[in-house]
């Protein structure tokens, strides 16, 4: 098996070489491998994630080269979706079964629109460090890659945890909801066998958001499950217990996934009464809003209290195509970006916890507008707010260098997360993060061609944005 990190040397087509995503000037590009070089083969921290836990509890073969490599990356299916390949031919509707390889085929098929795409790029790099496919997929060459992918997924070293060794991850966090019990989570710290540490990472938004599906059911059961009462300071502690659950299993931080990031600081008998309606499904879409942005502001609250640290990803509307959602449910690709506020919508959150000691707030977002105007101007103020790394739709390559160039001028590089991969596709994260390497060192080189920055500095800096800054706003 080869080496997941060094990026492979051939130079044919359809390979990544080993100056892939670095300067195309010579000097500039000297700088950038240079202190690619520092970091190459640095651990992976991986602190934002959607990994399932069980896959390395469980140690279960990958099933097949389509359901590894496709079924499960929404980046990939929402880009042959939208080339005319009906979900259900990737593997999408449990009802309807589909021969892996008439999925692998429809995707060598349509390869060369993943051409210029992060997606492309990662799969490329995956098929290539890790199996040694060095030709371009098509359809000539689907059956033959496909053999050679299945053979390998047979063999030991490619079960889940011999791939977590390879790929040198130090922490994966998952994401998981407020009732799950982090079984498996104990059970993975508990094994002395396997090395590294997979974190829960508590995700409270369908117990938050009266719009969310079964609200009134989430949080009746939290209730229960607690022992709180059905009012509103009952509901609190009811969070607040499961959030000392997942710190008690390892959890460092909190997630929150939001349309638009208002917060509201709300007098308790309104408070209550905005929770009762939302329990009986009266509240009016003013007052629903009203209660997001209140529990908002708790959650950041809490946050000060218990030490979670604190991240928003907010600027998507979730399920953009409701037909699709009806047959395949969330997370299979229509989920699309909106224009987002975080100046006036953070300031009543900020105004009372923005300078708290030990308050850890990472701002993600998909608008790349805001990064300059509003997101790193916080973070150069406010020494509890942090730049989320580029999310979703600009964590590939142009994008990052747009971000990197965008937030580092106003807040520098110590008031980002470092890399975040925000996968749910195991395989990608090695690729993800050598991108992300890449691009950073590209960036720092140019700072030090323009003589901006020393190399001494950039080196330090190229080490420190995979270690020590993910370390430190992750509290690692």
């Amino acid at each position: 098996m080869r080496d997941a990190h060094p990026a492979p040397a051939a130079e044919r087509a359809g390979v990544a070489s080993s100056d892939a995503l670095l300067p195309a000037d010579q000097r500039t590009r000297d700088i950038a491998r240079d202190l690619y070089s520092e970091v190459a083969g640095a651990p992976i921290i991986s602190p934002h994630g959607h990994v399932d836990p069980r896959l390395l509890a469980d140690d279960t073969p990958f099933q097949d080269p389509a359901e590894l490599l496709i079924t499960r990356d929404h980046y990939v299916t929402r880009l042959l979706h939208s080339a005319g390949v009906d979900l259900w031919e990737l593997g999408l509707d449990p009802s309807r079964p589909v021969d892996p390889r008439s999925a692998w085929r429809r995707l060598a098929e349509n390869w060369h629109r993943f051409a210029g795409t992060a997606s492309g790029y990662w799969l490329t790099h995956e098929l290539s460090s890790l199996f040694g496919v060095d030709e371009e997929l098509d359809e000539s060459s689907a059956d033959r890659i496909y053999d050679r992918v299945a053979v390998a997924l047979t063999e030991p070293e490619f079960r889940p945890r011999a791939l977590f060794e390879q790929f040198r991850i130090e922490v994966l966090a998952t994401t998981d909801d407020p009732l799950d019990d982090l079984e498996t989570h104990r059970l993975l710290g508990a094994d002395r066998s396997f090395h590294g540490r997979v974190l829960p990472t508590f995700r409270p938004d369908a117990y938050v958001d009266p719009d969310s599906a079964a609200f009134t059911e989430n949080v009746t059961k939290l209730l229960a499950a607690t022992g709180e009462s059905t009012s509103f300071a009952g509901y609190l502690g009811a969070l607040a217990a499961r959030r000392a659950h997942f710190l008690a299993r390892g959890a460092v931080s909190a997630d929150h996934g939001v349309l638009e990031p208002f917060t509201s600081d709300l007098a308790p008998t309104t408070a209550e009464g905005l929770f009762q309606q939302a329990l009986t499904g009266t509240l009016d879409p003013a007052g629903v809003r009203l209660f997001r942005g209140h529990m908002l502001f708790q959650m950041a609250r809490m946050s000060v209290e218990d030490g979670l640290v604190m991240t928003v990803h907010a600027g998507v509307r979730r399920n953009h195509h409701a037909p699709t959602f009806r047959r395949y449910g969330a997370d299979t690709g229509h989920d699309i970006p909106v224009r987002t506020e975080y100046t006036e919508n953070l300031r009543p959150l900020l105004d009372a916890f923005g300078t708290a000691p030990g308050f850890h707030f990472v701002l993600f977002a998909v608008d790349e507008t805001v990064y300059s105007r509003e997101i790193a101007p916080l973070a150069g103020f406010y020494p509890s707010v942090y730049i989320g790394a580029p999310w979703w739709f600009l964590d590939a390559p142009d994008a990052i260098l747009r971000w990197r160039s965008a937030v580092t001028e106003t807040a520098g590089f110590y008031r980002s997360s470092g890399f975040i991969d925000d996968t749910r596709a195991f395989l990608s994260i090695p690729a993800r993060h050598d991108t992300a390497r890449r691009l950073d060192a590209s960036y720092l080189a140019r700072l030090v061609a323009e003589g901006r920055v020393s190399m001494t500095t950039a080196r330090r800096i190229a080490r420190d944005l995979v270690g020590t800054i993910p370390r430190e706003v992750f509290k690692l």
